[in-house]
């Protein structure tokens, strides 16, 4: 097992960069964070009230467990510190404009070994000025709030800083990978990481459909379409189910006007949606969403229901598995983004500025005698992973260079081989499909059959790492679990993302990204102020897509150290760990956390405005008295409350002029894009986060400076690779699908 003990250098303030150092402080490496003389923004200085306090809770979830230096690099003693700091670095973790980052030496070969990450809002070679890494600007500019909200309201920004969050994500993965060219003597490298294509990126799905269909996906809100959210007796439950479920909805309502035999064919269905709506509503209304929630989930029906952060520092979940316990004077902790044994969590508190211990020295990273440009080249990935979560996962691995091989049964293979775009004819084989499994290699195995277990077995000898995604249980009774696998394999990475975790009185409960919104608490701080609450929709699924994103980042990270171990990954787990600076006000009497629309704490203005076209907006963010100031001159009002007069000033232009008129004046801002215009973008062609070769799938979300992916193969057809890997060594597969 490689021991190395990380030093990472953190010059970076509120979410993407501190998350990025976060996960290397909880497990176990030394994070110094390198802070102005008045600290990180989050400190909430120059806030009062209800901002302050959350910003401050936000502060300590994401800094628990690192030291802070004070050091002003605009000094010469604060230059000398900052280089110190670095010189004595394995990563370094920064949210600086590139030219601040290049003076220090950051981008450059001053250090060959030394590993960057740059996490901000466009990315190092944008075209827009910088601006802090804020999720907002991110979201308008990658496309994904055009996804979020009512279709006859403003563009919504998904609640907390969840882009900041995924890309604070998507950074660790980055010097994962980067850390493993050092050890195979390839030199360190910067890691560039641009939020708005991470946002992109997790709106791949509405890319894809509007290459597909020439319609361009918009928001689609709760209150139409086949999923809906239904009021109860005491708050909202999500209706989900699929169309093959029609008869678990009959029993579920037990109303006549379902169990018309007409009404089991979907487009009756559509066509009489005004007629049994109504009653599935009355039918929700007389109940509570406990009661709702949980007998639709005995029926099999993915139902979820809205928790606000009170109901999840209650949650019977949660506190079976740990995941909101007390901490330090009985504010509610929240836990470790995943369990895996060999790795741990820390915890800790976050430093007081200027608070740190004595320097650790810097010891030389163990070289590996692994081979090949590629990261990942000499990983083995079975992957068991189905729609997205489990095989978007497989593919950000292949893409880095393991060789994956995709396993599915004969009779029931990934369901998104034959899962339609909105409105589009995908002929047999999805788009979606192709996006999330782009790249493997593809065999079908019968796991309940004596023979295709015993092959399965065979493979997982010489495997690495096998990931999973079903229902808590289905691998115990196919003998694939992870007890089982070790006996063939002890070294083995077992990853199994699952919608609850692998314990807890609501484990084996089913669920959708949708569910997920809901009962993680995301869907409770998403909407429009006082109204109901909102999710990510079917269309993006935001908890499918950050999950493949943490999957994939541990499970690197895991291979690259040598840990064999079981990584145990809940779904709803990942997605309320972005709330921790909520359940923690919650927790001290902060009350329980709303939708806010898309104001933040510390900043004003925050928020989308129409522009002079039809469904035009663009995204305006100030942060410093300074940017008020400077929007205040352009549009007129008192930099106080400019809201009002921001939102008349851009009704009259047009949204390329409001930008560029903006961003002359030093204003943060940034055009809120829908899937066509990203797809026109040079941004996004430039930096890979969509490839058009054979067709439009998704790329990547992010970019290393030294070292350039491969466009993937495409997807391999069901047992495409059956002649060739079955009963073979599959460390002489090829990565590529034929």
């Amino acid at each position: 097992m490689n021991e190395h003990r990380l030093r990472v250098v953190e010059i970076a303030q509120g979410f993407a960069g501190p998350v990025c150092g976060r996960l290397f402080a909880a497990l176990g490496h030394d994070v110094v964070k390198c802070e102005p003389p008045d600290g990180d923004y989050l400190r909430g200085h120059g806030e009062r009230g209800d901002a302050a306090r959350l910003m401050a809770h936000g502060f300590a979830a994401v800094n628990a467990g690192k030291q802070s230096v004070v050091a002003d690099p605009g000094t010469p003693d604060g230059l000398a510190v900052v280089r110190g700091l670095v010189d004595g670095a394995d990563v370094v973790v920064t949210d600086l404009p590139p030219a601040e980052a290049e003076r220090l030496g950051l981008l450059g070969d001053a250090r060959p070994d030394l590993v960057t990450v740059s996490l901000t809002a466009f990315g190092l070679d944008a075209r827009l000025p910088y601006a802090r890494p804020d999720s907002l600007l991110a979201e308008a500019f990658g496309g994904l709030a055009v996804m979020i909200g009512e279709p006859d309201e403003r563009p919504l920004a998904l609640g907390g800083e969840q882009t900041a969050h995924a890309a604070g994500i998507v950074g660790f993965l980055g010097a994962t990978l980067a850390l493993e060219r050092v050890r195979r003597g390839l030199g360190g490298d910067v890691v560039d990481v641009s939020l708005a294509d991470v946002a992109a990126y997790v709106d791949w799905k509405s890319d894809v459909a509007y290459a597909t269909t020439g319609v361009v996906p918009r928001r689609s809100g709760v209150k139409g379409g086949r999923w809906r959210m239904v009021r109860a007796s005491d708050g909202w439950v999500g209706v989900i189910y699929q169309p093959e479920q029609w008869a678990a909805m009959v029993e579920l309502v037990g109303h006549p006007l379902l169990a018309d035999p007409a009404m089991a064919e979907e487009p009756v269905r559509d066509e009489r949606a005004a007629r049994w709506w109504p009653v599935v509503e009355a039918w929700v209304r007389a109940r509570t969403r406990r009661d709702v929630f949980e007998q639709a989930q005995r029926l099999g029906l993915a139902f979820g229901m809205s928790m606000d952060v009170a109901d999840l520092a209650r949650s019977a979940q949660y506190r079976a598995r740990g995941f909101v316990r007390p901490g330090p004077g009985g504010t509610p902790q929240v836990g470790a983004l995943f369990r895996a044994d060999g790795l741990g969590w820390t915890d800790g508190e976050a430093p007081a500025l200027d608070e740190h211990g004595p320097a650790v020295p810097r010891t030389a990273p163990a070289r590996t005698d692994r081979r090949g440009d590629a990261p990942l080249a000499g990983m083995v990935v079975l992957d068991l992973g189905t729609i997205t979560a489990g095989a978007a996962t497989g593919r950000l691995l292949a893409d880095y260079g393991a060789t994956v091989i995709k396993v599915e049964a004969p009779d029931r293979p990934d369901s998104f081989r034959w899962w339609a775009v909105p409105d589009g004819d995908p002929g047999g084989v999805s788009p979606v499909f192709e996006s999330n499994n782009a790249g493997k290699l593809g065999i079908a195995l019968d796991l309940k059959s004596a023979a295709g277990r015993a092959e399965f077995l065979r493979l997982v000898a010489a495997a690495d790492v096998v990931l999973e995604n079903f229902r808590v249980g289905v691998t115990r009774r196919l003998g694939i679990d992870d007890a089982a696998l070790r006996e063939v394999n002890p070294d083995l990475v077992y990853l199994s993302l699952s919608s609850q975790g692998q314990d807890g009185p609501e484990a084996a409960y089913r669920s959708y990204g949708s569910t997920l919104d809901m009962l993680s608490g995301l869907s409770s701080v998403t909407g429009y102020d006082g109204s109901v609450p909102m999710w990510s929709s079917v269309d993006v699924n935001y908890p499918d897509q950050v999950v493949s994103l943490l999957g994939a980042a541990v499970v690197a990270y895991c291979w690259t150290r040598g840990v064999g171990t079981h990584v145990d990954v809940a779904q709803r787990e990942c997605v309320s760990w972005t709330l921790a600076d909520r359940i923690r006000d919650h927790g001290t009497g902060g009350g329980v956390a709303t939708a806010t629309g898309n104001r933040r704490p510390g900043a004003a203005p925050h928020d989308v405005y129409p522009c002079a076209e039809p469904d035009t907006w663009v995204a305006v963010a100030c942060f410093t008295d300074g940017q008020r100031a400077a929007l205040a001159a352009l549009v007129g009002g008192d930099p106080a409350d400019l809201d009002a007069a921001v939102a008349a000033w851009t009704a009259t232009r047009p949204r390329e002029q409001a930008v560029r008129d903006l961003a002359a004046a030093g204003v943060p801002c940034a055009p809120v894009l829908a899937a066509d215009e990203r797809a026109r973008h040079p941004h996004f062609a430039r930096r890979r986060v969509f490839l058009d070769d054979p067709e439009r799938r998704k790329g990547f979300p992010f970019v290393m400076q030294r070292y350039r992916p491969p466009d993937p193969g495409r997807a391999p057809l069901l047992g495409e690779h059956n002649a060739t890997v079955v009963g073979a060594d599959p460390r002489g597969a090829t990565t590529r699908a034929s």
